[in-house]
């Protein structure tokens, strides 16, 4: 199950209405990858355990089922927007998520010798994270983050405290 947060388009209680102001009961909202055509999954709870349909059916009060759009973090995503009969009425790209309110902190202790560490959760990306060796703050160029493993370009010292803030 992914990671997921509350999306910045129409993530919770939205309302939609079509051209004239008419809530647009039964309306679509279709969601894919941003800038493409590939549909991409949206989540219905915070939990990221059940998938939205694709096209998101809106309810008889133009609302989404459920009240919420969740996706995942690090993903960006296109929306369109169409009616019941499928005339287009909006289109919305590159959306991402409402983040968190705090920030992950993850803690490790340097051995002198291991160059990689594995933190309890991905952040966003590299340019999303603040490192620290002994209180230090580290250049994003004396270390790389794939996934969950952050890896760095010399080891940090024996006994030395490392702490990573990110999202």
């Amino acid at each position: 199950m992914p990671q997921v947060f509350l999306s910045a388009f129409a993530g919770a209680g939205a309302q939609f209405f079509d051209n004239n102001g008419v809530i647009l009961s039964g309306g679509k909202i279709y969601t894919y990858a941003a800038g493409t055509t590939t549909p991409a999954a949206t989540y219905t709870s915070s939990s990221g355990n059940t998938a939205h349909t694709n096209p998101i059916i809106l309810d008889s009060a133009g609302r989404v089922p459920g009240g919420e759009i969740w996706l995942p973090l690090a993903a960006n995503y296109k929306f369109t927007v169409e009616t019941s009969s499928g005339i287009l009425l909006g289109t919305y790209d590159n959306i991402g998520t409402i983040a968190a309110g705090s920030a992950f902190l993850a803690t490790f202790t340097g051995n002198g010798a291991q160059l990689a560490f594995t933190l309890p959760t991905p952040p966003v990306d590299e340019n999303a994270t603040n490192l620290y060796v002994n209180g230090v703050y580290q250049q994003k160029n004396t270390y790389s983050i794939a996934g969950t493993t952050l890896t760095f370009s010399q080891s940090p010292p024996f006994i030395s405290s490392i702490e990573i803030m990110y999202f």
